[in-house]
């Protein structure tokens, strides 16, 4: 896989979930998916998690210098094991 594209799994706005910061809707996990090879910048139709991307939100977030974390790091308590687990795997 050459990069991924990171994408927030947004809460429904009258569903349960950590609530919004500074008017941001509520993200409830984020996610990483492969980007498509014919338009990098979108994501693939699945997560690595193997969900939907559709209706997920492009966070537009790359790491800036090698270690940083793969997700946005104020999202660090809601980033997804199984998205993770399959990065370290690659």
């Amino acid at each position: 896989m050459g990069s991924i594209i990171v994408l927030l799994e947004l809460a429904a706005a009258e569903g349960p979930g950590p609530g919004p910061e500074d008017g941001e809707p509520a993200v409830l996990l984020v996610h990483a998916a492969g980007a498509d090879p014919d338009v990098p910048e979108d994501p693939q139709r699945q997560t690595l998690c193997q969900k939907d991307t559709e209706p997920m939100e492009h966070s537009h977030y790359s790491p800036s210098r090698p270690g940083d974390p793969w997700y946005p790091p104020k999202y660090y308590d809601r980033r997804c094991r199984e998205c993770e687990t399959v990065l370290r795997s690659i």
